[in-house]
């Protein structure tokens, strides 16, 4: 099996960080965020409480997130006390926070639904004196060091700049490219696609864009269909992250439409369609399993009393169907699925059958 994209370095896979903060900050990578021997011990002695609040716990990335989590505040005797899944509601976000501020937990890691909707609630726990750490977005008005600890995040924009990168292979002189856009408020979705424009304006200004919305997770297939109807000869898509990717490759396929896409994140669904060359042509992979532990490491750091950057960065990956295998390791911490590796091999069987007619 070839073990990356031709042409393609291992310095060229592994990205390196290109954004800014919510406030326009440089980010402090990831792994310069360790705790001492003695400040673990210390936090050992206090055991900690910490809940976490996210969007949603049923995909691929909240649960590799959690896993990172979990494993770090219990390597320090902290003590995961309540995971709770929102669902995309902010309003039932909203309650979860204000119940929070007055519950006795020491800390609160959150990933923000939407924005200045759900930034009052945010701020009430800091009020009470918990310690709030973010994920990926910062609600609008909110400042670090006052309003939370800092907010912990993957390199959206370099995710972006990636994604466009990889489509671009596939779009022919004068083509046409998708955005499958977020339609909603979040900071790290606007961050891939406004990479995504920013490239593609550079680097390909002969490509025309176009762009359809989905505020619910179910309209992502539609919106793909929509955009292809719009848009005769549409030579690949951008999808602002892997769950609604993958609704739009069903909705295509039932339609009898093959159009190259790209996405952000490396679920078990893309993996596999990648793995199988199918529509799903580059990732640009978070490292869901790393941002946690670093959120963990942040958030007990915080409630230890030690400054802490306002903006914690990873950077993402590169996965191809050439090296997805590998990839998955390296991203989820486990071995591939067995569906995946056989997928793999018989895809690039096939493919080698073929160059050698």
């Amino acid at each position: 099996m070839n073990s990356q994209t031709p042409g393609k370095t291992r310095e060229d896979i592994a990205m390196s960080i290109a954004g800014l903060g919510p406030h326009g900050e440089r980010a402090v990578p990831a792994d310069q965020i360790q705790l001492s021997a003695t400040d673990a011990a210390e936090a050992r002695a206090r055991r900690f409480s910490v809940a976490v609040v996210l969007h949603t716990t049923t995909s691929d990335w909240s649960k590799q997130e959690l896993a990172g989590i979990a494993a770090t505040l219990g390597l320090h005797s902290a003590a995961l006390v309540e995971v709770v899944d929102c669902n995309f509601d902010v309003e039932l976000q909203i309650a979860v926070l204000n119940r929070l501020a007055v519950d006795p937990v020491d800390a609160v890691i959150s990933i923000p639904i939407g924005n200045a909707r759900v930034a009052a609630a945010h701020r009430a726990l800091t009020q009470s004196g918990r310690k709030l750490v973010l994920l990926d977005n910062a609600p609008t008005g909110m400042l670090p060091g006052t309003d939370y600890a800092s907010v912990v995040s993957t390199d959206n924009f370099g995710l972006g700049q990636s994604c466009a990168s990889m489509l671009s292979a596939h779009i022919p002189a004068g083509g046409a490219a998708g955005i499958l856009g977020y339609g909603i408020d979040f900071f790290a979705t606007h961050e891939r696609e406004i990479a995504f424009r920013k490239w593609m304006a550079t680097h390909r200004p002969d490509v025309t864009l176009v762009r359809e919305r989905f505020a619910e997770l179910d309209g992502a297939g539609q919106a793909a269909l929509a955009m292809v109807e719009k848009t005769p000869g549409l030579s690949g898509i951008f999808a602002v992250w892997d769950v609604p990717a993958m609704k739009a490759v069903r909705a295509l396929a039932q339609g009898g439409i093959d159009i190259p896409m790209t996405t952000v994140d490396l679920g078990n669904e893309v993996a596999l369609d990648m793995a199988r060359h199918g529509m799903i042509k580059g990732v640009g992979a978070q490292m869901p399993y790393d941002q946690g532990c670093a959120a963990a490491r942040v958030t007990l750091a915080a409630l230890l009393g030690l400054p802490v950057p306002p903006w914690v960065a990873l950077a993402g990956r590169e996965v191809t169907p050439f090296d997805v295998v590998e990839a998955y390791q390296v991203i989820w911490h486990l071995p591939a699925p067995k569906a995946i590796i056989e997928s793999s091999r018989a895809s690039t069987a096939s493919q080698d059958s073929h160059a050698g007619q």
